[in-house]
């Protein structure tokens, strides 16, 4: 049967079942660890930050999520209690908190997300560079689209996801 889907419906269903995925850890990662979801989305999009050379703000945080004020400085509250994100002032423009993800949030992503990041990096090593660069490809152009549905990208300042 599923010859009779278009292959283009297949790579979406496809992404669906791997982002169903992703969630369905995301969600045990933050029960294991007393979180919210939107508590680890919030270290995915301040880690991604980093990786980007994106300064961090409450602002920024917010507008990613599509949060409000409140609900930001009470997420970040809570992460900052939690000794996984450090709030501190800008050195060029002291008016301007930036956010920095604490390393003990960045080893309890890798005890708990590195088996499966290392399974997806395992995946890779069945495709040709070529092959990689399409996959590559439709996936930037997927987030690409998914994102210009919303009113904001998750990644912030990004052309790609960044899963590690």
């Amino acid at each position: 049967m599923s010859n009779d889907i278009p292959p283009e419906m297949r790579l979406v269903h496809l992404l669906r079942a791997v982002t169903v995925e992703f969630d369905l850890r995301g969600a045990e990662f933050a029960a294991a660890h007393g979180l919210h979801p939107t508590d680890l989305r919030a270290l995915i999009w301040l880690l991604d930050a980093g990786r980007a050379g994106t300064k961090a703000t409450p602002g920024r945080l917010g507008d990613a999520l599509r949060m409000n004020s409140a609900g930001v400085t009470s997420l970040v509250d809570r992460l900052e209690r939690l000794g996984l994100v450090r709030r501190e002032r800008d050195g060029q423009d002291r008016r301007r908190v930036l956010l920095t993800v604490e390393q003990k949030a960045v080893d309890l992503g890798w005890s708990f997300f590195g088996p499966l990041i290392g399974n997806l990096v395992a995946a890779a090593d069945d495709f040709t560079p070529a092959e990689l660069d399409v996959v590559h490809r439709y996936l930037s152009a997927a987030l690409h689209a998914t994102a210009a549905e919303g009113t904001a990208s998750l990644a912030p300042g990004k052309t790609e996801p960044d899963m590690a």
